[in-house]
């Protein structure tokens, strides 16, 4: 009697343990944080080049300017991401923007939200699992964007106070974007990317 109450213990035992490691979701792996980091980034470089042009629209050509260099800065991190992901053995998923796009008051302040969110959170987990997994290329990749999304976040942030103080024109005219970081620099740039050393001779150079 006693053994078969422990075999019937061992068996509900095991049942619920069954059950429960069905039910538990599976951890992320660094392919899976690759995979949601191209999607969000592919799907920022298609918002804000929506964005510049709904800037240009309603007459500010100086935040149509930022905007063109973060959709190219976005760009290149999506084509970072997805080249991990292929030295992986990975596919990059499907992507298929959607937003909306509203005033350019609305849209820089949902730019600067994205951008805090990749910078206080997403990034900053996925560097934390990479190292954890000793995946140092996705390291660098998610690292520049990493980087690159805090510059972006203050740059919106500083066009976000000139909009309300109707100083439009006071913000920059030019935007340098690392062809290999997305590393974005406003007005000027030094002779190499700071990020990742690439020559400035390899920029992209968006004017307002």
């Amino acid at each position: 009697m006693k053994v078969r109450f422990i075999l019937m213990a061992l068996l509900i035992f095991v049942a619920a343990s069954l059950v429960m490691a069905e039910d538990k979701p599976a951890e992320a792996t660094t392919i899976d944080n690759l995979k949601a980091a191209f999607t969000g980034e592919t799907t920022a470089s298609s918002k804000y080049a929506a964005y510049a042009a709904k800037a240009r629209e309603e007459g500010y050509p100086n935040v149509a300017a930022l905007f063109e260099a973060a959709s190219k800065a976005e760009a290149f991190h999506a084509g970072n991401h997805r080249a991990v992901m292929e030295q992986l053995g990975a596919t990059a998923p499907v992507v298929d923007p959607k937003f909306e796009v509203k005033t350019t008051a609305e849209n820089l302040e949902d730019a600067v939200k994205g951008e805090s969110y990749e910078v206080d959170t997403m990034y900053p987990d996925f560097l934390k699992l990479a190292q954890k997994e000793n995946a140092n290329i996705a390291l660098i990749s998610f690292n520049y964007a990493y980087k690159t999304e805090q510059a972006h976040r203050d740059l919106y942030a500083k066009a976000i106070e000139s909009l309300k103080a109707g100083a439009e024109k006071s913000l920059p005219t030019q935007y340098l974007v690392c062809s290999t970081c997305g590393n974005t620099y406003a007005v000027s740039s030094p002779n190499r990317c700071g990020l990742c050393m690439t020559s400035k001779d390899r920029f992209v150079i968006f004017t307002a």
